[in-house]
Parts: C-alpha cells; sequence; structure tokens
C-alpha cells in the first residue's frame, strides 16, 4: 500500500474515533443529567419521576429515560442536527412525545 493512502486511512480512523469518543461522552452525560435542569417538565406538562425529570422515551436510541428539560423543550441529552433528537424536541413542544 502507498504510503500516503495508509497515512489518509490512518487520520481518517482516529477521525472517526474522536467522533465516537464524543459521541459516547455525549450520551453518557445525557443519560447522568449533569445540570439538573427541569423547566419543561412544568411547561409541556411532561410526566416526571421522584426527582422532577421527564420521563420520555427517546426516539434516537428505543429506550425509557428520565431526563431534564429545558424551557424549550429540549431533553438534557437532545444533540443539535441530529434528526430523531431535532423531531423529539419538536414532539415534546407540540405534545406528542411519547412517555411512560
Amino acid at each position: 500500500m502507498d504510503d500516503r493512502l495508509e497515512r489518509v486511512i490512518r487520520q481518517q480512523l482516529r477521525k472517526a474515533g474522536r467522533q465516537f469518543e464524543e459521541a459516547k461522552r455525549a450520551y453518557a452525560e445525557g443519560r447522568s443529567d449533569p445540570d439538573g435542569g427541569n423547566a419543561g417538565t412544568e411547561r409541556y406538562d411532561l410526566p416526571t419521576d421522584a426527582d422532577d425529570r421527564a420521563r420520555i422515551v427517546c426516539r434516537r436510541y428505543a429506550e425509557r429515560r428520565t431526563t431534564a428539560v429545558d424551557a424549550e423543550g429540549r431533553p438534557a441529552c437532545f444533540e443539535s442536527g441530529h434528526a430523531d433528537c431535532e423531531g423529539c424536541a419538536e414532539d415534546v413542544r407540540d405534545g406528542y412525545v411519547e412517555t411512560w
């Protein structure tokens, strides 16, 4: 294999690895709810748990989740630009989000 091609492939693999680790970290932060903000749970009339976090079904990972919802209707695990996350936030604002 040509040295130049090998270098390009290695760079792309490192870049993909960094993106994966960042996504994994963001997912873990979203699940643990580090900021505790929950202004949206009352505003959007969402069912909550004992800690006043919204009980929603994540569209992206198809799992039940308790999370804070901000005043704009975005769950703490929200990732801007991701189609499922954008759709989830829209559903929260429109009152059609799946809850449990």
